[in-house]
């Protein structure tokens, strides 16, 4: 499969459970933050568009780095071909490319995927709902009500299913940890993980990645400073996501733009923000 050939890195990991808010995204609309604070759920805003997700230890995420040869980036379709191979091969075969970026089964979504370009090479990834925890999934997102209906659901509970009855008799009792061994084994091919070419964090890179989560991802500023609203606001489903515009108007001029939404994108959103 020439997208596997293509891959440099996969990271495939389950954790506790967190937000992940998309690029481009206004945290404080996404979240419904009392929830994330009683249940001690972590936020964390990505480097990838797309729209907000709720993981815990019930989903696998698997991350890549992958050559940019001109084919794949935006190309979900390409993308998502060795996942959902991979399923199939695991007797999941109603898994089917859904929408814009998820994989559903029986019109349920059990995945999204996101991707974005960094310093000239594709990083995407991921989630797989191998398992839902409905209660918390449900009650710490505030998804956008043109974009649920957009969709034809009423609700988050109503359009998230798990992959685990769809799985074949011999994997229905595996757990998270073993389902992620035999995503990697059936992405890459190989019938037992020693077969797998392992990269081995050195400590400079484990002092780079320190440095990252000091600065970056455990920043408020990142995960939740751009968030403000001026007085006139308008938000849109369009083909491209859903786009929420907030502006500030002094003497019949905008004096200040914010651009969120569920949208993907090769540049920095501030760069058009900064034309007002």
């Amino acid at each position: 499969m020439l997208l596997v050939k293509m891959v440099q890195f996969i990271f495939p990991y389950y954790c506790d459970p967190k937000v992940e808010i998309g690029r481009f995204q206004n945290t404080a609309v996404e979240i419904n933050q009392d929830y994330v604070e009683a249940h001690n759920i972590k936020v964390v805003r990505r480097d990838t568009g797309g729209g907000a997700v709720y993981v815990d230890r019930g989903a696998v995420n698997m991350c890549c780095i992958l050559e940019n040869d001109g084919t794949i980036y935006g190309d979900f379709k390409k993308f998502y071909e060795p996942g959902i191979d991979a399923l199939h091969q695991l007797g999941a075969t109603e898994v089917v490319q859904s929408g814009r970026n998820d994989l559903a089964a029986n019109g349920k979504k059990i995945s999204g995927a996101a991707m974005t370009l960094i310093k000239g090479r594709i990083y995407g990834g991921y989630s797989l709902l191998l398992d839902v925890d409905y209660e918390p999934m449900v009650n710490v997102l505030k998804p956008n009500r043109k974009k649920i209906e957009s969709k034809g659901i009423k609700s988050v509970r109503s359009r998230v299913g798990s992959i685990r009855p769809y799985l074949a008799s011999e994997y229905q009792d595996v757990t998270i940890h073993e389902f992620k061994d035999l995503m990697v084994k059936q992405f890459l091919g190989i019938d037992d993980l020693s077969e797998a070419k392992r990269y081995e964090l050195t400590e400079v890179d484990w002092k780079v990645i320190d440095e990252m989560l000091d600065n970056k991802y455990h920043n408020w500023e990142w995960n939740f400073g751009r968030s403000p609203r001026y007085e006139y606001n308008r938000d849109a489903r369009l083909t491209a996501g859903t786009i929420d515009i907030s502006l500030a108007i002094e003497k019949g001029r905008i004096a200040a733009c914010r651009i969120y939404g569920d949208f993907f994108g090769q540049g920095d959103i501030k760069d058009v923000e900064a034309l007002s």
